[in-house]
């Protein structure tokens, strides 16, 4: 099976370990991984900050990318991208249809990290073990515009020696947004200001998610204030001290009803927190 890379600029420029984690977690499930070096930026920043016409050549330039390996699937790491992604064949302006036409191609095969593990792949234990105690930022992204919120949860259950605590108010913006944070700084830092007390009530030791963008917003005031927290992508939780002996599938069937079990767990924790 081979799988492009959709690497985000983030995760090159700030994150590279987490790129790293999730290459060698889909080659040890079997997947052929290409990384196409011409890929730059989805222009989802510049794009939402009302410069349509000029991300244009942006979104030609990542089409052009990540469709140049004639590959089964397109992966990333950061839900947030991934959606823009998807979404970039409606962001193509009018007449510009072989584009579009490609980005629907591209749309069709493109999967956030978690998700294409979880539901394309049937992994349910992908092995890894991890000694420590966590709790989970769920992207507004990812959640809300991906549609993905029960597969990162279900891959932390079967993660040996995680605990993973309930975050209080988890359907809470972190405060990062892209160009939202730079524009209302003082409304940004509040609102991650309230991230961090919340992770910080919960006393886990970690903190994970699968948006590079918050781990850096979160990660980085808990550094300004001086208070201590380690930061995980999923990938590099699924990439620790790995068995893969340990290592169990989901049918499609079984899948539909471990959803729906996560799905009213997810819902009976914001419940209790609220």
């Amino acid at each position: 099976m081979k799988v492009v890379i959709f690497s985000t600029c983030l995760v090159d420029l700030m994150f590279p370990n987490v790129g790293k984690a999730m290459v060698e977690v889909l080659e040890r499930f079997g997947c052929e991984t290409y990384v196409p070096m011409q890929q730059i930026c989805c222009g989802q920043i510049t794009y939402n900050s009302g410069y349509v016409k000029e991300t244009t050549k942006v979104m030609h330039n990542e089409i052009d990318a990540l469709m140049s390996v004639d590959a089964d699937y397109i992966v990333g790491p950061a839900g947030s991208c991934v959606n823009m992604l998807k979404e970039l064949q409606f962001h193509l302006p009018k007449g510009d249809d072989a584009y579009k036409a490609k980005a629907r191609e591209m749309a069709n095969k493109t999967y956030e990290f978690s998700q294409f593990l979880y539901r394309v792949l049937g992994v349910l234990d992908a092995g890894a073990e991890l000694d420590a105690v966590a709790t989970y930022h769920r992207s507004c992204h990812m959640t809300r515009l991906l549609g993905e919120r029960e597969s990162p949860y279900i891959l932390m259950d079967h993660v040996k020696g995680l605990i993973v605590k309930p975050l209080p108010h988890i359907e809470n913006c972190c405060g990062f947004g892209g160009m939202f944070s730079m524009k209302v700084p003082e409304v940004s830092k509040q609102m991650v200001d309230e991230k961090v007390s919340d992770i910080q009530s919960t006393g886990a030791e970690v903190i994970i998610s699968c948006d590079p963008g918050c781990l850096m917003n979160i990660g980085g005031r808990f550094n300004r204030d001086g208070k201590k927290i380690t930061v995980m992508h999923l990938a590099e939780v699924l990439n620790s001290n790995v068995d893969m002996s340990r290592v169990k599938y989901a049918t499609a069937e079984e899948r539909k009803a471990i959803d729906q079990a996560a799905l009213q767990e997810s819902n009976a924790h914001e419940e209790a927190l609220v």
